[in-house]
């Protein structure tokens, strides 16, 4: 499984968790449950490899962080959206979001610039076209003004 597949399966299973009550840690561990997620396996190619220790390393950072900074994260979606009311931003737009803005706030190891277009390229795919330029210039923007104070 590659990082952006990682990111993929993190961007799901947080858009998940936001629709629930459920404990991120609790969900986490379930959807990566070695057999659980081999019989996904032919729904998705997404299923097709399961993660190695690295990446479900990486899921659960990311997934977990995002649980924990969902208001702070929040805070910043709302600031940096706009023209965009908090409450019009899809929930998959607003998943895709905190997925770039958790690896640009607390994951040194991944440049900036490849967590937006990883975000973009998850918006393509799972969002409306209109959603695409909005995601990219919410991280723009957050890159720009944020991204450099917070570190």
């Amino acid at each position: 499984m590659t990082r952006s597949e990682a990111r993929e399966l993190g961007m799901r299973i947080s858009f998940g968790i936001s629709t629930t009550d459920r404990d991120s840690v609790e969900a986490t561990e379930e959807f990566l449950d070695k057999e659980y997620y081999e019989s996904l396996k032919g729904e998705d190619g997404l299923f097709e490899n399961y993660p190695e220790k690295k990446q479900i390393d990486y899921l659960k950072r990311l997934v977990n962080g995002i649980a924990q900074h969902s208001a702070e994260l929040d805070t910043y979606v709302d600031k940096y959206s706009k023209k965009w009311e908090f409450h019009r931003i899809s929930r998959t737009a607003l998943a895709i979001i905190k997925v770039a803005m958790f690896e640009i706030m607390y994951m040194d190891d991944i440049p900036d610039g490849v967590s937006a277009n990883e975000a973009v390229e998850l918006a393509k795919k799972y969002d409306e076209p209109e959603t695409v330029p909005f995601i990219n210039g919410v991280l723009g923007t957050f890159i720009r003004e944020e991204a450099s104070q917070l570190r």
